[in-house]
């Protein structure tokens, strides 16, 4: 396996020529001069395993006759005709071509070799490990439709398409359209609605299809071969979730879903978890479960195809004009995913799971450097604009949106989303088009609401006090700019036995006065209980004292999610004690709910951006976590899904090597587990991390299970054990080796630095601030972002590589991307150095 990960020559560190990013004045200009009629695509699909063929035919107008520019990224342009006259090939530079002498109406002809992409952008080609298969799929997201066909590449200048595709005779292709086999190895889709140029795809490739029906909506699934049989298992339920989605937004939006079929195609080593193109969403393929799910794995798979199927009306049928407001498609199609799940499918407790994750992904982002408001970023280029879109653009206007659903009323809401949709149908709109539709329906003045939840940056937070028999309400005001932003939130006060007494306020003043009947002393107040807004809940000394005995006494989940989304805020800020955090788990997560668990163990073992397991440095903690874990384990019912959870948080947490060798020979495995390749996996990649198990025992597994997954798990195996050759080599790999799938490289650079090697891989924490950011000159887009995110030193914790980090960051040429993920990765540190100075003390007397 390690010549995957040892590959790098000369030519594959040769630097990029990359495009330019199209700044925002640029895309007006052009955007009040072109006007795009129609896209003729022609792709070939059959010329080798590294190039496509490429042939372009676009109609468009020129409404003033001024010199524009087309955008295509070749790896060989081989001819070019603007209406009679031949264009040099060599005129295209940096991505683009200058197109001068333009008339009213134009034809533009692009004839190109275009390269597969292996970075899950452009168009992406994936061999499977296990079959040989080649599978292609089309990621056109923002800047790559230039890498697959030549376009006008920004979001309003939407047009019809009619692709044609040659690919080998016994493939299936999939598209925007329909497509009909017109004869062997050719296929022809259908025209499709006017789109953006970033929802333009293809699915190519021998993938397994089941096919169903629903409302004259011919629906279909599909995925590579080697999961056919794990789709098959899923494919009621899927289809189960898609019809029930369809139905209900159909009743909410009153709109039909308007670009005729509905394909789901769950494709190899995608970036993203899903992409909404119309009439054929893009997935992961870890989507398709090959291993045991838990119930949360299922509810975030129904999750996300509720999600997509939200864009379908917002954001594609309607699209944002810049991608300044792409935040709105994601907010809106996430707060309406979550919407839609927990009303009309069987899994109800996806707002519990927003709450621990999706929120706390987005809390992390917020309390940042590099925090900005909701909306109106006035970001320069498409580069900075889609720099700013992370946990804020998806959590916290899923917060907002939740907020003015409850201020303006769900019918007044609904029918303002309705007006816009069909007011900009097929066309493009700004926010301030949609804070009209909703000022209109509702009487209300929408916009001083957006100003101050969209317009600006940061948490508030909210404390609770007793004064004269009241729960007072205290809020902070997070923001850089003072504002002052309506909460509306549920505050309950809970006596000693976990009973709650509730009032719905709205909290608008700094100071806000909520009358009970009776507030218990040995009790707990607790504003947003129903965790409705979008602040930090801030409890007192004696209250969090009081936390790990009341938890699980209180009945209502949300409740309990907000509570230990407090702990969590609390860690973070260095006000609650690691300590604290520790007690609750120990007391009261044993009676909790399977997510409760799965997510509060998870933070403290999984390598998440704000990870918990990094504020737990005691030389008992580890210990005592595991120690939970094992009693889940021992409490929990043979082959359920709290036992699952539990077998897995043990794997991540446990140091003793024992255990793991007898469950891997199966000797000491607990009745009920099922031994699948990703148990074996997990077990092996945690011993490899010990040093217990080497190259020969990882061999040996690849054998057992040659799938593609298995090769990635191979990889995180290699990158993790304590060898310095080895960590040699992959370091080579990692920052080197332009060769790597984006997969690939992702197994890699998470698995590097486990928190066992300190001390081998500190050598590679100065070379992490030197090496990692010049790969942006070998590698573009998303794959450099994850990349330095995922490799980031973060068990590093110590001020040594804070100077370094921050040395990095004084750097005036790093990529805007790498800035970016170093930076934020670097206040997550600075949190945590925050909180061991703060305790350390104390925990190291206790």
């Amino acid at each position: 396996m390690l010549s995957t990960v040892a590959r790098g020559s000369r030519a594959s560190t040769t630097k990029l020529r990359l495009m330019r990013s199209l700044t925002v004045g640029e895309a007006h200009t052009r955007g009040q001069s072109i006007q795009v009629t129609s896209y003729d695509v022609d792709l070939d699909l059959t010329r080798g395993s590294k190039h496509f063929g490429s042939r372009t035919v676009i109609d468009f107008r020129s409404l003033d006759r001024q010199d524009s520019f087309v955008d295509v990224q070749a790896h060989e342009v081989d001819t070019i005709r603007l209406n009679e006259r031949s264009l040099d090939p060599a005129d295209v530079v940096d991505g683009r071509l200058r197109l001068v002498g333009l008339e009213d109406d134009n034809i533009l002809t692009v004839e190109a070799l275009m390269s597969y992409s292996h970075d899950g952008e452009g168009l992406h080609r994936a061999v499977d490990a296990e079959d040989k298969q080649a599978y292609v799929y089309a990621m056109s997201f923002l800047p790559a439709a230039p890498r697959i066909f030549a376009c006008f590449d920004q979001p309003d200048l939407k047009a019809p398409y009619r692709v044609s595709v040659a690919a080998p005779e016994d493939w299936v292709v999939l598209g925007n359209g329909r497509a009909d086999r017109t004869s062997p190895g050719h296929w022809t889709l259908a025209e499709t609605r006017p789109l953006s140029t970033y929802f333009a795809t293809l699915v190519a490739g021998p993938y397994h299809s089941v096919t169903s029906e629903h409302d004259g909506i011919t629906l279909g699934l599909h995925c590579r071969q080697s999961l056919a049989a794990h789709l098959d298992k899923d494919a009621d339920e899927l289809f189960e979730v898609t019809r029930q989605c369809f139905d209900e937004y159909h009743r909410l939006f009153g709109i039909r879903y308007p670009f005729g079929d509905y394909h789901q195609a769950f494709v190899p080593e995608f970036n993203a978890g899903a992409m909404e193109n119309p009439g054929c969403v893009t997935f992961s393929d870890d989507l398709v479960f090959k291993a045991q799910a838990t119930d949360s794995f299922r509810a975030n798979r129904a999750n996300i195809v509720a999600h997509e199927m939200a864009h379908q009306w917002f954001g594609d049928l309607v699209t944002m004009r810049w991608w300044d407001d792409l935040w709105l498609n994601e907010s809106f199609a996430e707060y309406m995913g979550y919407r839609v799940t927990h009303d009309v499918t069987r899994f109800k407790d996806v707002w519990v799971e927003y709450a621990f994750e999706t929120k706390a992904w987005g809390m992390a982002a917020d309390q940042r450097s590099s925090t900005h408001p909701i909306a109106g970023n006035g970001a320069a280029d498409a580069q900075q604009a889609l720099t700013d879109f992370d946990g804020i653009s998806y959590s916290k206007g899923t917060a907002a949106l939740r907020q003015l659903n409850t201020y303006l009323g769900d019918e007044a809401f609904l029918a303002g989303v309705i007006d816009h949709l069909r007011r900009h149908a097929y066309g493009n709109a700004t926010l301030a088009d949609l804070l009209t539709s909703w000022e209109q329906s509702s009487g209300k003045d929408v916009r001083a609401w957006a100003a101050a939840w969209l317009r600006t940056s940061g948490v508030d937070t909210l404390s609770c006090e007793v004064r004269d028999g009241a729960a007072v309400i205290q809020r902070v005001n997070g923001s850089p700019v003072e504002v002052a932003r309506p909460h509306a939130l549920t505050v309950t006060a809970y006596d000693a036995e976990g009973q709650g007494e509730a009032r719905e306020v709205v909290i608008t003043d700094a100071t806000t006065r909520v009358p009970f009947e009776r507030i218990a002393a040995a009790g707990l107040l607790l504003p947003d209980s129903g965790d409705e807004t979008w602040a930090k809940i801030s409890l007192d000394a004696a209250s969090l004292q009081r936390v790990p005995t009341l938890l699980p006494r209180i009945r209502e989940p949300l409740a309990r999610a907000a509570i230990w989304g407090a702990l969590r805020e609390g860690l973070f800020d260095a006000t609650v004690s690691p300590e604290l955090y520790l007690r609750a788990i120990e007391e009261a997560l044993p009676l909790d709910s399977d997510l409760t668990a799965e997510s509060v163990l998870g933070g403290a073992f999984k390598g998440a951006i704000a990870e918990l397991g990094r504020y737990f440095t005691a030389p008992d903690d580890r210990r005592r976590l595991a120690a939970v874990a094992s009693g889940l384990v021992d409490q929990a019912a043979p082959g359920s899904n709290r036992q699952l959870i539990a077998v897995r948080a043990l794997i991540g947490l446990t140091n003793e090597p024992d255990l793991l060798h007898g469950w891997l020979s199966g000797a000491t495995t607990p009745a009920g587990v099922v031994t699948d390749e990703n148990f074996r996996w997990r077990l092996t990649k945690a011993l490899c991390s010990m040093g217990e198990l080497g190259p020969d025992e990882v061999a040996a597994e690849t054998q057992r299970d040659p799938s593609s997954q298995g090769a990635l798990h191979a990889l995180q195996c290699r990158a993790a054990m304590p060898d310095a050759k080895t960590k040699a080599d992959v370091w080579e790999a990692i920052t080197t080796d332009a060769g790597l799938s984006n997969y690939e490289l992702y197994a890699l650079a998470q698995s590097f630095f486990p928190r066992e090697q300190v001390e081998l891989t500190a050598p590679y924490t100065g070379r992490y601030f030197t090496d990692v950011p010049l790969t942006a000159q070998i590698r573009t887009g998303w794959i450099v972002e994850r990349n330095a995110i995922l490799g980031y030193p973060r068990y590093a914790v110590d001020e040594s590589t804070l100077r370094l980090a921050d040395a990095c960051l004084s750097r005036e040429d790093l990529d805007t991307g790498v800035r970016r993920s170093i930076g934020d990765s670097t206040d997550d540190l600075r949190r945590v150095l925050a909180s061991r100075r703060q305790f350390e003390d104390s925990r190291r007397h206790h």
